[in-house]
């Protein structure tokens, strides 16, 4: 492992110090739990939609959504 300092504000610090308690873990294992998510949401092409939760389920497996075309399909854009 490799140690790296980070300055957190009071509202983060104090926010961090009872996520870590709540949970009984320490500090430090709640920060790299936070940074793996980061890093493997940053890793992924965004967010997949897979019902509109309109119409009845046919059976099939659903193709996702991506976010533009959720968007398109709610402002009525095709």
């Amino acid at each position: 492992m490799r140690k790296t300092s980070v300055y957190l504000s009071v509202d983060e610090a104090e926010g961090l110090r009872r996520v870590a308690a709540r949970q009984g873990r320490p500090q430090a294992e709640v920060i790299r739990e936070g940074v793996r998510r980061m890093i493997a949401g940053a890793d992924s092409d965004g967010r997949e939609f897979r019902s509109l939760g309109k119409g009845r389920g046919g059976g099939r497996a659903y193709e996702p959504w991506s976010g533009v075309a959720v968007y398109d399909e709610v402002m009525g854009r095709r």
